[in-house]
């Protein structure tokens, strides 16, 4: 018998070690000071709110429930647990300013992780590992490092404007009416598809008809691009070449038949594809995985996952050791001084306690192959579509760069219209939507202060026990029903409590932006709200790449690549919108999905999957196009 009893007491201890997570939260379900912050009601025990805000990039509904319980309220997770939501922004101040204190969940590093960022890169790292990683980094997002890569970013943005030129030119006018059938014959838009669908559309969608070959309840002359698909090759192409000073060859060279519908794609695009380019629809599946790691090998892509994970671990390592290899006074790119450049020198010249190790060079560069392409690939679709749906102010903007000298490229960048168009499209449309920290730090309780007080609800029951505590106070209660009301200046937090900041909902606050907070007008920038001046964010009033002013000591994770971004998205607006008009058709409805990257899918053909379809005119060069608006 003793030998069993050993077992079933040794298989009881291995089962509550493996539940730990389950059991802290289910003490939080019942313990955590949230608790008693106003909230929507739960449809689910399981999953909570979940499900509702797993399509809050359309529905936003983190704004509507903050009309209805405030700037600082709670929604519901996994077994009801409660999650902290807030918009006010000294309480949002607070937390990004002590990023050491607040990291990034596990189950969200995880995610990160397994997007390429890698387990030892700077977006997964914390604490003195993190600011040693970034004071070594700092050096390669400098702006005078920036400046120096503005003629790469050129060299491809003239590139894909040349094919975009010839695609507009070359393809016969195409008239559609109000039919759900397929064009007749070879449909000269079919070579636009994504040229990573091959990769991550399962063998039955991958030649379904998409909204660039159906006629679809609209009357065009002009042909469809998906946009995204060619940005996405464009951007990968400079992350490599301003990054690592490799060429990944991902748009075709001048010369090339662009046009072909089976150009090969190179395997990195492949690997994007498996990663990124797959949409995901809310499951219980995803919930329960997040809880429990045994379960993520039954999810339906874990196996094209894994093997895209693998080609971006193989490729960075044959890219490290390429540059090793090479003398670094003979670097082809960047003066010496791209990412991977900085990384090895760094290496040389530090102390063995500062430099970095293989893995975490190797996590880098898959971190900036992501970062460095995905997200703003997808920031220059998302500004595209903005100025498509907005006619006069993409005239306004061609005036404002034709105006300047073809080949000064520099003077057009610092144009304010230019500028102004970029905030409003980083405002409105953030690559990303939303964050998630939890709070780590050294004590076991904090509390966040507010701008603004919310009000806090304690049963009625607690009265007699709290009274002389609010007496002290200058403090109003109010009873309403069972629970009894009032106002807290401050938030109390305990160890693994999580907090949700909604980026899109904050970029697009009414109270803070106006009543035209949801549109795309790039003149707001000349007169901004006083109220936004509040929100600490790194750029512009915005919390698109983060920031909370934090210091050195308590933490900095805003985006350490939002220069190389700001400049990139510029030059390609500048190259394109000199020449090319975008317009898209009144009736595609393009949704938002998430997946780390916010991305466009079009509402009618969602099994598709990613893309933007918009309709390319060649402006000629004598064609008045408006004059230019007062803050250009």
């Amino acid at each position: 018998m003793a030998p069993l009893l050993l077992f079933v007491l040794l298989v009881w201890a291995v089962t509550l070690y493996a539940l730990r997570p389950l059991f802290k939260l289910v003490l939080s379900r019942f313990c955590s000071p949230l608790r008693l912050l106003p909230s929507p009601p739960s449809p689910s025990f399981l999953v909570g709110n979940l499900a509702q805000i797993s399509d809050e990039e359309n529905n936003d509904i983190f704004q509507s429930w903050a009309q209805l319980y405030g700037h600082t309220f709670i929604y519901r997770g996994f077994i009801n647990c409660p999650r902290l939501i807030t918009t006010d922004p000294l309480a949002l101040a607070y937390i990004l300013g002590h990023a050491y204190d607040f990291p990034r969940p596990d189950f969200l590093m995880e995610a990160l992780a397994e997007a390429g960022a890698g387990r030892e890169g700077l977006l997964t790292a914390q604490g003195d590992v993190h600011r040693r990683q970034r004071r070594i980094l700092n050096q390669a997002f400098s702006p005078s490092h920036i400046k120096s890569l503005i003629p790469i970013f050129r060299e491809k943005a003239e590139r894909l404007r040349d094919i975009f030129t010839q695609i507009a030119d070359a393809l016969p006018s195409v008239t559609t009416t109000h039919t759900d059938h397929v064009l007749s014959g070879p449909d000269p838009c079919t070579v636009l598809r994504s040229p990573l669908e091959p990769a991550c559309q399962p063998p039955s969608t991958r030649h379904r008809t998409s909204p660039l070959q159906t006629a679809d309840s609209f009357t065009s002359t002009r042909p469809a691009v998906d946009v995204l698909s060619w940005l996405t090759r464009a951007t990968l192409d400079i992350i490599g070449e301003a990054g690592f000073g490799y060429s990944f060859h991902s748009l075709p060279p001048p010369g090339t038949d662009h046009s072909s519908a089976n150009r090969p794609e190179s395997e990195l695009a492949h690997a994007f594809a498996a990663i990124f380019s797959t949409s995901h629809s809310f499951s219980v599946l995803s919930v329960l995985a997040i809880w429990f790691p045994f379960l993520r090998r039954f999810r339906p892509n874990s196996r094209a996952l894994q093997e895209a994970q693998a080609t971006m671990q193989r490729i960075g390592t044959q890219l490290i050791n390429e540059r090793k290899s090479a003398p670094l006074s003979d670097e082809p790119f960047c003066g010496s001084r791209d990412i991977l450049s900085v990384l090895i020198r760094a290496n040389a010249t530090s102390s063995p306690c500062q430099a970095l190790t293989h893995s975490e060079m190797l996590s880098q560069i898959t971190t900036f192959l992501v970062a460095g392409h995905e997200t703003t690939a997808s920031a220059i679709t998302w500004t595209l579509y903005a100025l498509a749906r907005a006619p006069v102010a993409q005239a306004q903007l061609r005036a404002a760069l034709r105006a300047c000298d073809k080949d000064d490229l520099y003077t057009a960048l610092e144009l304010p219209l230019l500028e102004y168009t970029v905030r409003e499209a980083l405002r409105l449309h953030a690559p990303v939507r939303s964050t998630m920290r939890v709070y780590a730090g050294a004590a076991p309780d904090c509390f966040v202060p507010l701008q603004r007080p919310v009000r806090v609800r304690w049963p009625t029951w607690h009265r007699l026990t709290r009274r002389l505590r609010f007496r002290s106070r200058s403090l109003t209660a109010q009873e309403d029903g069972n629970y009894w009301w009032h106002p807290e200046s401050s938030i109390h937090l305990r160890h693994g409590d999580i907090v949700t900041i909604p980026i899109q909902t904050v970029n697009r606050a009414p109270d803070l932006w106006g009543p035209d907070a949801h549109e795309f007008r790039p003149e707001r920038w000349t007169t901004l709200p006083p109220a936004v001046r509040a929100v600490p964010g790194l750029y512009a009033h915005t919390l698109t790449f983060l920031n909370g002013n934090g210091s050195g000591t308590t933490g900095n994770r805003a985006c350490i690549g939002y220069r190389f971004a700001l400049a990139e998205i510029k030059v390609f607006l500048a190259c394109l919108l000199r020449d090319l008009e975008f317009t898209i058709d009144d009736d595609v409805v393009i949704k938002k999905r998430t997946n780390i990257v916010t991305r466009p899918i079009v509402a009618s053909s969602p099994e598709i999957g990613f893309q933007m379809p918009l309709r390319l005119r060649r402006v000629p060069p004598d064609e008045v196009v408006g004059a230019p608006n007062v803050c250009s």
